[in-house]
């Protein structure tokens, strides 16, 4: 066979293009200004979109099997999002703004609180080991040399303030937006999702339609698992860590365990961050409560890593512990809060694309 025709050959030329291709976008990056406008703009309403699909397929999908059309199943999703929406800021609403009051009106006491114990620390600094007063005499100084680089920007903050105070319309406007842009976006994705393998499949040659088709078909499959399976563990773990605070009773126990399940989200750095404000309050309300916290914590991510997540994720993503630290901890170097959110279910689908296709030219 000539080395044209080789299977590697051709791959290596695809990827010495691929390569030259992105030097030369690099290199002229007006070119790409354009799409990354574009692209930053579509991205939140398509993700909110994709996401609410994922959410409320299962429920299309079952009301279309009792007979219903689509039409009316996705009015029936439509509804139940409404009737979430409305349910919850009825039922909860009143509770976390209530706790949100009473942490604003409490937080010059805690402020107070922090003062009297850096007083305390400096008057009986010399109790303290010398180790420990080097300590506190190099972060003192570190402190008012930040103060003192950061005086002369007080003023620009507060500029950029008002600023930013006349960038309200914008945001209101852009709000207006999305409200009105995801749930078209939802709709369209409830009832023309069917259409989606086979349409992708039809820009390839016919005889890789069914591998196409399968890809998709696996890599919707792994998607599907881990947004309805995350979202599902997150709501236990808040239920938990609520539980756990109202047991102890920590003041604002149900805005830290909505915190909590929110940040659940985020793959290995969640738990770490849910437990920071809820430890800050424990520690201000009696020191011992702290402890508390740490330990409820811990039960509450015990039991999701090895009860909860195991049972509703199962085995679908298999991805190794230090995999996932080292995905996240590179996509937040890049990409900040969003990759470190979104880079766990981009490998999962890249993985799948992979593996299928290195398993398809085993075959061949």
């Amino acid at each position: 066979m000539n080395m044209l025709e080789k299977r590697w050959f051709k791959s290596m030329v695809a990827i010495i293009l691929f390569l030259i291709i992105v030097f030369l976008l690099n290199t002229n990056k007006f070119i790409l200004n354009p799409i990354f406008v574009f692209l930053k703009t579509i991205f939140l309403p398509f993700v909110v979109a994709g996401i609410l699909f994922y959410l409320c397929r299962p429920l299309v999908a079952w009301l279309e099997k009792k007979k219903t059309p689509r039409w009316l199943a996705i009015l029936a999703a439509y509804l139940a999002i409404i009737l979430f929406i409305i349910g919850f800021i009825k039922l909860v609403g009143p509770v976390i703004n209530d706790q949100l009051k009473h942490f604003v009106n409490n937080l010059p006491v805690m402020v107070s609180t922090v003062t009297d114990w850096f007083m305390y620390i400096q008057e009986n600094r010399s109790t303290f080991p010398d180790f420990v007063q080097d300590a506190l005499i190099t972060a003192s100084e570190k402190l008012e040399t930040k103060i003192a680089a950061n005086a002369g920007n007080i003023a620009n903050g507060i500029a950029n303030g008002i600023l930013s105070a006349f960038g309200f319309i914008g945001g209101f406007i852009n709000t207006i937006f999305y409200l009105v842009l995801v749930p078209f976006i939802l709709f369209y994705m409830l009832k023309d999702s069917h259409r989606f393998a086979p349409s992708v499949a039809a820009l390839f040659p016919k005889s890789k339609n069914e591998h196409v088709k399968n890809i998709i078909h696996e890599m919707d499959k792994t998607i599907s698992t881990y947004i309805q399976g995350q979202m599902l563990v997150s709501v236990i773990v808040g239920t938990l860590l609520y539980i756990g605070y109202l047991i102890i009773d920590l003041p604002y126990s149900l805005v830290l365990a909505i915190f909590g399940m929110f940040t659940n989200v985020i793959p290995f750095l969640g738990p770490f961050i849910a437990v920071i404000p809820a430890f800050l309050v424990a520690l201000f309300t009696d020191p011992i409560m702290a402890v508390y916290v740490g330990i409820i914590m811990l039960i509450a991510q015990q039991i999701e890593g090895n009860i909860i997540s195991p049972h509703i994720m199962g085995k679908t993503l298999n991805i190794h512990p230090l995999t996932i630290i080292v995905l996240v901890l590179t996509a937040g170097n890049i990409m900040g809060i969003i990759g470190v959110i979104f880079v766990i279910p981009a490998y999962s689908m890249a993985k799948v694309l992979v593996i299928y296709i290195v398993k398809m030219f085993r075959v061949e």
